[in-house]
């Protein structure tokens, strides 16, 4: 009984990774069982037959996936020819050729298909280098720019010297071409720069109407739901949970309208502002931060993991109300932490309790400033203030 022949698998039609140029001939040889060398030769031949090869080449290089590619991940290929130098040596060989005895040519007609190659090949290693290329781990950061003068260069040079050297063998087409060659080779060297500044142009403009847009939302939002988390506030007390949760609410909606307007993430001012925020959600109290003047100190600095120190102290002893200070000036930065709790004395501290002594007073010290710990305006409350000398224009 005849039995069933094993199905013929043929390999998957998938371009490898490391290749010369774009793979096509290794894929389509391993995927139809030929030789490599004979199905490059057949490429050859069809392009001699009309250009039918290179038709050929570029659609399936165009369908046919990379190898072990997965859908939306960047197909990054290595390739062992340098493609945009290839194609820059081929125009500049046309541009001797033009330079050099084109007019032996003309009148066959082939100073069009010359020219015609000549622009294709500067224009697409130049596309090639700043589109294909970008991802290139040997690809240097000035090659996209030498590389746009160079092709540029070849093309505005025959278009300026080509009807020097042709002189009166030059006709109507010729000039023509010369025209075109010089329009190819401006377009060249200022294509991506205008390109870039149209982009840039578009950006701003976007960035403008969403400017606006954002505007137009926050004043609706301050005059509506702002407004009302203020008022919850008012009316619940410093100390509720509902408080808490409307003050919470309004910072976070507040830091979304206005997103890219305060100080940057690493400064003191912004920490504290965050800590507070952090600090409101934990315990029951309500924590202001004022700042006057410039702050750029660093948010890991000792003055700023004092401070933090000493409003973790009030909001957890004290509660309710805390008010945070911060004043910079080029040569001092003072920060001031009050509440309005039960006060207390460094005396009346335990030896053991190192919050106060270590992490405000000791670290102030080390760092070459000073701290101090007193009752508050009336004696009501808790009055922590930080102090810390800098040289004039200069920050820690």
């Amino acid at each position: 009984m005849p039995t069933a022949s094993a199905p013929d698998l043929r390999a998957p039609l998938v371009r490898p990774r490391e290749r010369v140029l774009g793979g096509v001939c290794v894929a389509l040889a391993r995927h139809l069982g030929w030789s490599v060398t004979a199905t490059r030769w057949i490429f050859v031949g069809l392009t001699i037959c009309g250009g039918a090869g290179m038709l050929l080449y570029v659609w399936l290089w165009a369908l046919t996936p990379l190898e072990g590619a997965e859908p939306g991940s960047p197909q990054e290929a290595r390739r062992r020819v340098a493609v945009p130098w290839v194609l820059f040596a081929i125009a500049a060989v046309c541009a001797l050729t033009v330079l050099g005895g084109g007019w032996a040519f003309a009148a066959g007609g082939g100073l069009t298909a010359v020219v015609v190659v000549m622009i294709v090949c500067a224009v697409g290693a130049v596309g090639w280098d700043q589109v294909i290329d970008t991802r290139g781990a040997a690809r240097q950061d000035r090659s996209a720019t030498v590389m746009r003068v160079l092709a540029g260069g070849v093309l505005v040079a025959v278009s300026l010297l080509g009807p020097a050297l042709w002189g009166t063998r030059a006709t109507g087409f010729a000039w023509l071409l010369f025209g075109v060659t010089l329009l190819a080779g401006v377009a060249v060297l200022g294509g991506p720069w205008a390109i870039r500044l149209w982009q840039e142009l578009i950006a701003e403009r976007t960035a403008r109407v969403r400017e606006e847009q954002r505007a137009e939302i926050a004043a609706h939002l301050h005059d509506s739901v702002l407004q009302t988390l203020a008022l919850i506030q008012n009316r619940a007390g410093a100390s509720s949970e509902v408080a808490r949760i409307a003050r919470a609410q309004e910072r976070e909606l507040r830091e979304w309208l206005y997103a890219g307007a305060g100080t940057p993430d690493s400064d003191l001012a912004t920490e504290l502002r965050d800590f507070a925020a952090a600090l409101e959600l934990d315990f029951a109290v309500r924590i202001d931060v004022v700042t006057v003047g410039e702050t750029p100190e660093r948010s890991g600095g000792e003055i700023a993991a004092s401070a933090r120190e000493a409003m973790l102290n009030a909001a957890r002893h004290a509660g309710g109300e805390v008010s945070v200070y911060v004043e910079g000036t080029p040569t001092a930065l003072d920060v001031f932490v009050r509440d309005r709790g039960p006060g207390f004395t460094l005396e009346r501290v335990p030896e053991d309790r190192l919050g106060v002594r270590e992490s405000i007073l000791g670290r102030m010290r080390r760092a070459g400033g000073a701290a101090t710990v007193a009752p508050g305006s009336g004696g009501v409350g808790t009055e922590v203030h930080l102090h810390l000398d800098r040289p004039e224009g200069t920050t820690t």
